[in-house]
């Protein structure tokens, strides 16, 4: 069993709210927009990461980061990319990567707008958690968390806080 903290658009800040919220994962997947390296670091210290650059991070985060990761967590494959779309309304690159990988998750970030929602033609959960920083047009800050544990997908939680201004 994996407990899985997943974020996105940080835009340099991971603050002790997601801090809390995230404590009992075992490891944290970034959908990208860290804003430097050193949020990413600050991220890794805490917990295990995996992640992918974003649209606003620098060549030295797209050094250590990908844009896209392809991976499996116990029996599931994810598909990970900043800036992937929704069902139905995918981006053109990211719909070849679903295409040819298949997985049974597809996260990505980019819209700060959590979103948690089937691809019934594809079998697939997409999963977007919104953004979890300070910058940007949304007024609340949000993350997800939760279990794989095998094939099975549970547990989904979703963490809101007010954003600072």
């Amino acid at each position: 069993m994996t407990k899985i903290g997943l974020i996105s658009d940080t835009h340099c800040g991971f603050d002790t709210d997601i801090m809390e919220f995230l404590k009992d994962v075992n490891i944290i997947w970034h959908a990208g927009d860290f804003g430097n390296l050193e949020t990413a670091d600050k991220i890794a210290a805490f917990k295990p990461l995996i992640g992918v650059y974003g649209n606003i991070d620098d060549a030295k985060v797209r050094t250590v980061y990908p844009k896209y990761q392809c991976f499996r967590c116990e029996d599931v494959k994810v598909l990970m990319t900043h800036i992937g779309g929704y069902p139905g309304r995918y981006d053109k690159e990211a719909i070849l990567k679903i295409d040819e990988f298949r997985p049974k998750i597809f996260i990505s970030g980019h819209s700060h707008i959590l979103k948690v929602m089937p691809d019934r033609k594809r079998n697939m959960l997409h999963i977007n958690p919104g953004a979890c920083g300070h910058y940007g047009f949304h007024n609340l800050r949000t993350a997800i968390r939760f279990v794989i544990d095998g094939s099975d997908i549970r547990d989904l939680e979703v963490g809101e806080w007010k954003r600072k201004r």
